[in-house]
């Protein structure tokens, strides 16, 4: 098999990276180890920067996310009960966009296929070989039958627990991480949204997060401990605890019901260097990761897709390689800003097992300092929206 581009990972980076390809002409093969249907039934995100709804516009994607998605022009943050708003419209003169990432990958699914464009299901043992070469070959499985793909450049948009980024050697790669010491408890409910838009809750008993996917569905979290299992959380200790978190004034309107969907995740920060061995290129959490505070993991990873794509346009319609080789320092670049913020928010707005009274005393004062001060304000409005590519 003969193509141009092989995208290994059928999540949002990787379908979004084959439809902008296809739209100018480029050839590629989508490999997804998984089933359709199990990667749409993955709870993620749904916060959108305004780079990434207008890459999905690009990419010719948008038409339901444009209709059904929520704008929303600032977020709510709480510190011990006292509640102030951040407005992104006021300090940027842009919004974020509510828009769940499951929908979005649906989208991006239903427009492939309609194209008639090449995506190869449950395809595993992929073994991606000659990138430092002129034509890589990637091998792999598909019902016990081993198949290769001759292309002229891979993209790895596998995660990182995928074969991309183990691909490139040891000792061509650094990578950079910080654990923290707690996760996030969240729960998907078909209950209304406590609020218009996200809160964030700083309190005594730990962060926690009310979130929405639609008007019916809301997603909110709460800091756990690392140690704690999901079966240790009752959905009736889980509203109880989300309740003393926040404002008493959401409190007394929040709507419970039982959980849909509950789960543990860990937070840490995680970044590769360099995101390009060769003709193979890393995009999203195949090269980092973000905690999830701030939003940036589903929205760093389409700016990845801008880099690339303008380098693989470039390098097709004009024979200019120049874009490609720079590809790396330039995703790398906004990718550590945005684990600047994402760092900065979540230490924050979390209570850490070892804070002293100074450093508490620290943590409120920054808050108050972003309360108060509109520059503060407009640098984290800045961030949340999306910076610029």
């Amino acid at each position: 098999m003969l193509t141009q581009v092989v995208i290994i990972g059928g999540g949002p980076s990787g379908m979004l990276l084959g439809q902008l390809l296809h739209k100018q002409g480029i050839e590629t093969v989508v490999l997804e180890r998984q089933t359709r249907d199990y990667v749409l039934s993955r709870i993620r995100a749904g916060i959108l920067e305004r780079g990434t709804v207008e890459l999905m516009r690009q990419a010719g994607v948008a038409g339901r996310l444009d209709c059904e998605c929520f704008i929303h022009d600032g977020t709510l943050l709480s510190f011990n009960n006292q509640c102030f708003q951040i407005n992104f419209r006021k300090h940027t003169n842009s919004s974020v966009v509510v828009y769940g990432q499951t929908e979005l990958t649906r989208d991006l699914y239903d427009d492939r296929e309609a194209a008639g464009a090449k995506i190869i299901f449950e395809a595993q043992n992929v073994i991606i070989e000659d990138v430092e070469r002129g034509s890589p070959k990637v091998n792999f499985n598909v019902n016990g039958q081993l198949q290769s793909i001759r292309c002229d450049f891979v993209a790895g948009c596998d995660g990182f627990h995928g074969v991309s980024r183990q691909t490139i050697p040891k000792s061509k790669r650094r990578e950079f991480e910080k654990t923290y010491p707690f996760g996030w408890l969240g729960i998907l409910s078909e209950t209304p949204p406590v609020n218009e838009e996200l809160v964030y809750a700083h309190s005594e008993r730990g962060f926690a997060l009310c979130s929405m996917r639609n008007r019916n569905l809301s997603r909110y979290y709460i800091q756990c401990s690392l140690s704690d299992k999901v079966k240790d959380w009752t959905d009736l200790n889980f509203w109880d605890e989300l309740k003393r978190r926040i404002p008493e004034s959401l409190a007394d309107l929040l709507v419970v019901g039982p959980s849909v969907e509950k789960s543990i995740a860990p937070l840490r920060s995680l970044v590769t260097e360099p995101m390009q061995w060769g003709r193979l290129f890393l995009c999203g959490d195949a090269a980092h990761i973000v905690p999830p505070t701030g939003a940036k993991g589903l929205n760093t990873a389409v700016s990845d897709v801008y880099y690339l794509f303008q380098g693989l346009i470039r390098y097709y319609q004009d024979g200019e390689s120049g874009d490609l080789e720079k590809y790396s320092e330039r995703a790398l670049s906004r990718v550590w800003k945005a684990e600047r913020f994402s760092w900065w928010f979540t230490k924050l707005m979390h209570r850490f097992p070892d804070q002293s009274e100074f450093d508490q005393k620290m943590q409120q004062a920054e808050i108050f300092q972003l309360r108060d001060n509109a520059n503060a304000q407009a640098v984290m409005a800045q961030n949340y929206v999306g910076l610029p590519y």
